[in-house]
């Protein structure tokens, strides 16, 4: 993957990221799914749209296609992850040859005008290409949609090293005295968990490995510091652009949010790391149009001229944008994905032991109240999915 785009890609990730709420909703959403999508109608766009679509994406417009491709190539080798892109135009609707021609190999569907046999087609796509994970298109479609562009990501690794699952419960915060479905493992590899400080605070990250060559992280902030915040940081430090302690350099004490270190008289100088944290599904619907800055699209949806002579003579706006996600973590992995996709219109419309030798280093880190998450591909660091964890598993749901 080009080293400009995974940039690019991880800045809107973050700046997507600084926007989580605060409450008790959980979130999944994935930059990786929306960006190559946005840089395709950038690559068509004209005027003050081609300006904030370039400006959300990070590269110029003009490149913006290219890049596009050259990421979604990238993304189809990776293993246990699967893209696909799709666009559906209504039957008479005249695309500009040069544009339609950069984009990626994909379904090309005709849009008949029926709304009900138009949304069954592309649901079918949406949870064909998810492996049933997401069932349906993100936005509901309209009589007036001329042309649909959309894109899906699927992912689901194994860990190297499962974790065992038992109930369990907490004794405070906001998931005290609930039946949880807890995680347990141990590992001598103390550079699994590390401390990062940002704006909100200590955040410590925790890296769960896959086998695939994509790990999850998680990320516990301070208890009072706000999910974006928490979520930022994290992203900074995962991607190397802040940096960031392992265990083995830490203080003894608690370093970090969730992280307890010290000696122990041990009869090996090998030293361990005793994890625990809870299972989770997180779904989330995006309206990406309530975000139209941070996405670039503020201009695309007015309706006074079209915004796309490169995609169609025929003057187009953007009528509906969003993004369905679903992100699940269990004792044998993780799986995530997400369905994007914009509708464009005609714009105008025991004893015994021997005594210890060894003074060695324990370590132990406890997610048990709300955490965030980030997939990460580990050569490039590219953000695949990034969400936060509200409501753990329980045991009986």
């Amino acid at each position: 993957m080009r080293n400009s785009t995974v940039r690019a890609v991880n800045r809107l990730t973050s700046r997507w990221a600084a926007q989580t709420p605060a409450g008790d909703t959980g979130t999944v959403f994935t930059a990786a799914g929306l960006w190559p999508l946005l840089a395709l109608l950038a690559d068509g766009s004209d005027g003050p749209a081609r300006a904030e679509l370039a400006q959300a994406l990070g590269i110029p417009a003009g490149s913006a296609a290219e890049a596009a491709r050259e990421l979604l190539a990238a993304l189809a080798g990776v293993r246990g992850l699967q893209t696909a892109t799709g666009l559906w135009a209504r039957a008479g609707l005249p695309l500009e040859e040069g544009w339609s021609a950069k984009l990626p190999a994909g379904v090309r569907g005709t849009l008949t005008g029926d709304v009900a046999t138009d949304a069954k087609a592309l649901d079918a796509w949406a949870s064909e290409r998810t492996g049933g994970l997401i069932e349906r298109m993100p936005t509901a479609l309209q009589p007036d949609t001329v042309l649909v562009l959309a894109g899906a990501l699927a992912l689901q690794l194994k860990w190297i090293q499962p974790f065992h699952e038992m109930s369990g419960t907490t004794d405070d915060g906001p998931w005290a005295d609930r039946d949880l479905r807890m995680l347990f493992r141990s590992t001598s590899l103390l550079n699994r968990v590390r401390v990062a400080h940002g704006p909100a605070g200590a955040v410590t990250l925790l890296e769960v490995v896959g086998t695939s060559g994509i790990d999850v992280h998680l990320a516990l902030g301070e208890p009072d510091a706000p999910a974006g915040g928490t979520l930022s940081t994290a992203i900074a430090a995962v991607t190397r652009s802040l940096p960031s302690t392992d265990a083995r350099l830490l203080p003894l004490g608690n370093p970090g949010p969730g992280l307890f270190l010290h000696t122990v008289g041990a009869h090996s100088p090998e030293p361990r790391l005793d994890i625990a944290t809870v299972a989770f599904e997180v779904r989330a619907q995006h309206d990406l149009l309530r975000r139209a800055r941070l996405f670039g699209l503020e201009t695309a949806t007015a309706q006074d001229r079209g915004h796309f002579p490169g995609i169609s003579h025929v003057p187009l706006s953007i009528d509906a944008a969003g993004q369905s996600a679903l992100a699940r973590f269990n004792a044998e992995g993780f799986e995530a994905a997400a369905v994007t996709e914009f509708s464009l219109g005609v714009a105008g419309v025991a004893g015994g032991l021997k005594r210890p030798k060894y003074r060695a280093r324990r370590a132990k880190v406890r997610f048990d109240r709300p955490f965030g998450f980030l997939a990460v591909h580990r050569t490039s660091r590219l953000v695949l999915a990034a969400g936060w964890v509200a409501e753990p598993g329980t045991v009986g749901a």
